[in-house]
């Protein structure tokens, strides 16, 4: 049986203007995220891959975790670009980091080197194109962020594979709100 890979990526925390915890918006992005996430496990999605960042992909990685109890046959891999990843975080961050990694069916890193470039990053991103079959991004090139390079690489990786882009725009996240009623 074919097993079903998406990645999930988007903006770092930061880059939305969150840096709390208790923060209301994420409260949203975790609600329309499980939406998303559930979706893909109806369309047959098993395995969860998320690169560690900060923001959308903890939050993912989260709530990927919270939907195993509904759906047990899904599995979170934690896939970070290079060893020693976050090591510079402060302590809640890192906390955040290791509950994600503690909990995962799978958590490597890319490159087995502490950070040395960004081509380690690209690496990276390559590996998780190419060890998946679909990304889903939280992104909008009308808010450019971090997670833009791997978007751009991924638009052109699904023109030459077989291979799918699910975004989800800041409009969407926006309307997504006023669906649920927040």
């Amino acid at each position: 049986m074919y097993v079903k890979r998406i990645v999930i990526t988007g903006y770092r925390a930061s880059e939305l203007g969150i840096f709390q915890a208790t923060d209301k918006k994420i409260t949203i992005i975790k609600k329309s995220l499980t939406s998303q996430v559930r979706q893909f496990i109806e369309d047959g999605y098993q395995w969860f891959l998320v690169g560690g960042n900060l923001g959308i992909e903890v939050w993912g990685g989260e709530v990927v975790l919270d939907l195993k109890k509904e759906y047990p046959e899904i599995k979170l891999g934690v896939l970070f670009p290079y060893l020693e990843f976050g090591s510079n975080w402060n302590e809640s961050n890192q906390q955040l980091r290791d509950n994600l990694v503690a909990k995962a069916d799978y958590v490597g890193s890319v490159s087995h080197a502490p950070y040395q470039n960004k081509a380690q990053l690209q690496n990276h991103s390559q590996f998780l194109l190419t060890h998946s079959d679909a990304s889903f991004v939280i992104y909008d090139e009308e808010y450019i962020g971090k997670c833009q390079h791997f978007y751009k690489q991924a638009r052109r990786y699904e023109e030459q594979a077989d291979y799918v882009v699910y975004q989800l725009t800041m409009n969407d996240l926006q309307n997504s709100v006023w669906a649920d009623g927040f």
